[in-house]
């Protein structure tokens, strides 16, 4: 008599996936932070951890396809990954537009960059805490948007700056990078809003 033997499926470590494209997101970011600052040659390493990124982002798509189960509501997972990747991704075209307009960083710049990889470090804690303890993910997710709205305080006051400037030029591509750097602000945050989001569903 034959003993039949049943197999449940997979269920892979998505959130570990998530946090892995996350950490490779976190090192872009210090790479932009580098940039900004005036190392000129760390634009190469944004572009390179963005495609990275990529990666990650597209093995966390594999594995909810694959999983059993999942710890969180398969769309609210992959949102998170999207948005990490939109973060990266803006990070990306921001440093192309520097190149292209040949507008290099300023200190504005360099401040939001420096917020932006806290925003970032907090996004990282905030899905690490969804496996055990969802008060500190979204107490982490808190400290994102907080990163985020002092990067819009810089935002405004560089732009009020700007008034101050006569070359045209330097007017216009000084406000599309400002443009650029407060949009990946705002990405953050809604991937932190994600995150509330997701611990309010599951519980």
């Amino acid at each position: 008599m034959k003993t039949q033997r049943w197999f449940l499926p997979d269920t892979p470590d998505v959130l570990g996936i998530l946090r892995q494209q996350l950490e490779v997101t976190i090192r872009a970011m210090d790479a932009l932070v580098a940039w900004a600052g005036g190392d000129g040659a760390r634009a190469d390493d944004v572009r390179r951890l963005e495609h990275e990124a990529d990666e990650h982002k597209r093995a966390l798509q594999q594995a909810l396809v694959e999983a059993f189960t999942t710890p969180y509501d398969p769309e609210n997972l992959y949102t998170l990954s999207r948005g990490i990747d939109w973060v990266v991704n803006l990070a990306k075209d921001a440093v192309r537009e520097s190149e292209v307009m040949a507008c290099p960083p300023n200190e504005p710049i360099a401040e939001m960059a420096v917020l932006l990889r806290a925003a970032v470090g907090h996004l990282d804690d905030a899905v690490a805490a969804l496996q055990q303890h969802r008060g500190d993910a979204t107490a982490a997710a808190d400290e994102a948007i907080k990163a985020e709205r002092n990067l819009e305080r810089v935002y405004r006051r560089a732009m009020a700056e700007l008034l101050e400037v006569d070359d045209l030029r330097e007017v216009t591509a000084r406000r599309e990078l400002y443009r650029r750097f407060s949009r990946i602000g705002e990405t953050v945050a809604e991937v932190a809003e994600r995150v509330w989001y997701a611990v309010i569903k599951e519980s």
